[in-house]
């Protein structure tokens, strides 16, 4: 039942709008395309899809969530686009299945994980380390399976042998948004997150420590154009805009790094 309501929704958002012009001539439609993303990307992507509008006259219907529950919905043959997911893995087992479309996958973004805090924190956590002590009693962190930031997350804290140890302690959210809530409305003592996530909170949380890049597999960003796509050559025109200076200005606003060092 609810594959069917997320079809049917998906279906819903891919569709052409009509406009009614006001000399009742027929209603002409609108063209569209459905940009399935990391939610992570969401302040960014919002401004992207803004000067992409402005300038080609097709219109966005964004669907942002957690890449691994994106991947699965195209792979059911959702009627998405683009996509762009917060990890490498999505992306390459929807190119193993061939349904991406040929040479359009780009890495066109790069982040760091951050361990975050309330604001008001009383409990003077500066390293991931010290995530073990008594009075941190629950942590946020997504969930690995579907969730990239969740699995960056478990191999940070895995390399760090910390990872059975905290289990007990460990509350698994939908995606990392809803990890930053968790933290900003102090309902967990600390949680795992992006970089880039930290202002969204607008000071209601505080970065204490970023893991290395060592410890976990490289936080990569790719996007490309979904093999059946409706709308191809627009889907392609929105990746080009992504991967231009002028995306990566919109990226680098929002808290993303350069993909290339």
């Amino acid at each position: 039942m609810k594959r069917l309501l997320l079809m049917s929704a998906l279906a819903l958002l891919a569709g052409c709008r009509m406009h009614t012009t006001t000399d009742n001539t027929a209603p002409t439609a609108r063209a569209e395309i459905t940009i399935s993303a990391a939610v992570s990307l969401k302040d960014a992507f919002t401004e992207i899809g803004q000067l992409y509008e402005a300038r080609t006259g097709t219109h966005i219907n964004f669907n942002f969530g957690a890449s691994g529950l994106l991947q699965k919905q195209i792979e059911q043959a959702a009627p998405v686009d683009v996509f762009a997911g917060a990890g490498a893995k999505q992306m390459n087992e929807l190119a193993a299945q061939g349904l991406l479309l040929a040479d359009t996958r780009r890495d066109f973004a790069r982040n760091a994980l951050a361990l975050i805090v309330p604001a008001n924190s009383p409990a003077q956590l500066n390293t991931f380390e010290q995530l073990a002590r008594a009075n941190v009693r629950k942590i946020a962190i997504g969930n690995p399976k579907t969730v990239p930031a969740g699995q960056y997350a478990e191999q940070t804290l895995t390399h760090l042998n910390l990872w059975s140890e905290l289990q007990p302690k460990l509350i698994l959210a939908e995606d990392v948004r809803q990890v930053l809530d968790y933290v900003a409305r102090g309902e967990v003592e600390a949680g795992i997150v992006y970089v880039s996530d930290v202002a969204v909170a607008h000071g209601k949380v505080i970065s204490v420590a970023t893991a290395h890049d060592e410890w976990h597999d490289p936080l990569l960003y790719p996007i490309a154009v979904i093999k059946d796509s409706r709308q191809p050559d627009a889907a392609r025109q929105f990746v080009a805009l992504v991967v231009s200076a002028e995306g990566q200005s919109v990226l680098a606003r929002h808290g993303f790094l350069s993909p290339t060092r």
